[in-house]
């Protein structure tokens, strides 16, 4: 009888052990108790894993008796079992220990990487840091929990070549153009380096980009236009003597209630390089999120491409969820890269059914990866710049990693008038089809520009930080057939200009021999003023083609950095932190702490955490700059 019980025992309890348990909670940094935003929490032993949402939460399905392991950069692993409690919150210590520590236990997971300096490389998932030693000086201990597991090599993603905006004299040069941008990616793509232990590669890091990822607390337009513009002047951290302007721009947020009907097509890349689980899947439950915004007059086509491109999905009513949802979930990734046939296709759809006054637009997933028919960068700019006539926009998402072709789609977003943000996980994709679904489909204004005339009896040289690949002639500033940037619903533009005051010695400024042939043109006595220069921004009106103009004019009136704006103050911490990540020419007094402290000091409610979660990126870069180890 005893040997039945015991044996009824072992089953309970080996079924117990088999049964799925969800699993839910935060982790928080012990020291200050916030929330940290892309902790790894996986099962050891097993494949599978999440990372912590902006708000530091978590949601993970595992077998009873599982452990858990979160691990963060810059931070002491941590293993919990799992038992009966479906709620696990987790605080996690700040690490002591340096990479020149860390040491390698059985089991390893090890994979040479070449290199030309001969070095290996690894991930170590208990600091997640990426190591670049010697294989041989990789040392055993006991005691030491760590996983290691070799990272995507970036050597197949391609970034644009970023020749950065170096100092200009006003006296020469006292216009500054520039189409206004409002694209997200790059900050999100350099989070998935820096939180999967790299460093980014530089030309992966633009600052304005960096910048307008944030939310910023400007008001809309009073005036009954599109777009309303707000300036602050004060110093540059980096540099104290020289004087920082902000540009604000805020365009108006449509009434939810009041939004145009859409006429969308997915297109999606279903080829083999996206069957990865950070890609297609992620993908799929990206649209899926799309599809719940839509309404019953809105309609929605899937055209999909791999070797060949395909309607999947012919336009069909928002409200009809059931059939658009089956259509996304029976999507499978296999095949070559056709992406331009797809991207013909998709417009051929888009087309017939345009909306009249509607929002006409292609929602294109993919890893930018096309390896069929013509592909390179300059065939798609000329793809889209041929269709963007129809007046059908096309904002892209960009996916995955290892082959990431961010050039091609910064540059089919850019000339097809949409936007173009990097999804590196769910809670991204919340950001910009939930929260930021109005803004990221609905044009406001189009062809946005700004012009500056810089007083010389006020400023030396003036620098404008990124922005780098939107700079404009200054005879495209009145020219309407000049393509520019759009606005959505809400969405705001921060510029920042670093500014070298009039007779500041500077070795910024520069200098050249006065001219032989020509004589130096007078400053006229109006210019004398206090004012320190003009700025004037040009936009279209969605119902309208001639543009409409409005300006504003900054007077030499700076405020004291500790008295500017904490959004001032937060836009200059992302700005340095930028600098620092491309070692920029011009990063002067920059540091990793002096970006952290002001972002700190600046954080305020930060209600969707992205500005926690900054201020943590910026905490682990500095780590990994510090190794010197990381850098490619």
């Amino acid at each position: 009888m005893k040997k039945i019980l015991a044996f009824f025992l072992v089953i309970a309890t080996l079924s117990g052990f088999g049964q799925s348990i969800h699993i839910t909670g935060h982790v928080f940094a012990k020291d200050d108790g916030l929330p940290i935003p892309g902790v790894s929490v996986r099962v050891k032993g097993a494949n599978n894993g999440v990372q912590t949402n902006t708000n530091g939460a978590y949601g993970i399905n595992v077998p009873g008796g599982a452990i858990l392991v979160y691990s963060y950069i810059g931070y002491t692993t941590k293993e919990i079992t799992v038992k009966e409690k479906d709620v696990i919150d987790v605080y996690l210590e700040a690490s002591s220990v340096t990479l020149g520590e860390v040491v390698v236990t059985e089991p390893l997971n090890y994979k040479t990487t070449p290199s030309q300096s001969g070095y290996a490389t690894a991930t170590v998932y208990d600091k997640n840091i990426l190591l670049r030693a010697d294989k041989n000086s990789l040392k055993k201990a006991s005691g030491n929990s760590a996983y290691y597991t070799p990272p995507p090599s970036p050597g197949d993603e391609s970034y644009k070549g970023i020749t950065e905006n170096t100092f200009n004299d006003a006296k020469s040069n006292p216009l500054s153009t520039f189409s206004v941008d409002v694209d997200a990616a790059s900050y999100s793509n350099i989070r998935r380096f820096i939180n999967n232990g790299e460093m980014p590669p530089a030309n992966a890091v633009r600052i304005e980009e960096m910048i307008n990822y944030f939310k910023y607390d400007l008001k809309g337009p009073t005036n009954g236009g599109p777009v309303a513009i707000h300036t602050e002047l004060s110093s540059a951290p980096w540099n104290p003597k020289h004087r920082l302007l902000r540009i604000g721009l805020k365009a108006k947020t449509l009434d939810a209630a009041k939004l145009p009907p859409s006429n969308l097509v997915f297109l999606i890349d279903v080829s083999g390089s996206m069957g990865q689980p950070n890609k297609l899947p992620l993908v799929k439950a990206s649209m899926k999120l799309v599809a719940e915004q839509l309404r019953a007059e809105d309609k929605v086509a899937i055209v999909t491409y791999a070797g060949q491109a395909g309607v999947a999905l012919q336009s069909t009513p928002g409200n009809q969820k059931e059939k658009i949802m089956n259509v996304i979930d029976g999507l499978e990734a296999s095949g070559s890269t056709n992406g331009g046939e797809g991207i013909k296709m998709a417009y051929r759809i888009a087309r017939e059914n345009f909306i009249n006054k509607g929002n006409n637009r292609i929602i294109l997933a993919t890893d930018g990866d096309f390896n069929v028919g013509p592909n390179s960068d300059e065939d798609m700019e000329q793809l889209i710049v041929r269709e963007r006539d129809s007046k059908v926009a096309i904002s892209i998402m960009g996916f995955g990693m290892g082959n990431l072709k961010d050039s091609k789609m910064e540059t089919m977003a850019d000339k097809g008038n949409g936007n173009y943000a990097y999804i590196d996980n769910l809670t991204e994709a919340t950001r910009a089809f939930v929260s930021e679904f109005a803004g990221t489909l609905y044009t406001v204004a189009k062809d946005v520009k700004i012009q500056i005339e810089f007083n010389p009896e006020k400023v030396q040289a003036y620098r404008l930080l990124g922005y780098e690949d939107r700079l404009l002639n200054k005879e495209d500033f009145n020219n309407d057939r000049k393509d520019a940037g759009d606005m959505g619903s809400g969405h705001s533009v921060t510029a920042l200009y670093e500014i070298i005051p009039a007779g500041m010695k500077d070795d910024f400024a520069g200098s050249v021999d006065p001219l032989k042939y020509q004589k130096p043109t007078p400053i006229p006595a109006g210019n004398a003023s206090d004012e320190m220069m003009t700025i004037k921004f040009r936009y279209k009106p969605t119902d309208s083609s001639p543009s409409k103009m409005e300006q504003v004019i900054v007077k030499d009136t700076p405020i004291t950095f500790g008295s500017s704006s904490a959004d001032f103050r937060f836009a200059a911490a992302v700005a340095e932190f930028g600098m620092l990540l491309r070692d920029s020419q011009f990063k002067e007094q920059s540091s990793f702490d002096q970006a952290i402290s002001i972002a700190k000091s600046t954080k305020g409610e930060d209600a969707d955490g992205y500005r926690s979660e900054f201020i943590r990126l910026a905490g682990s870069a500095k780590l990994l700059a510090k190794t010197s180890l990381a850098a490619y």
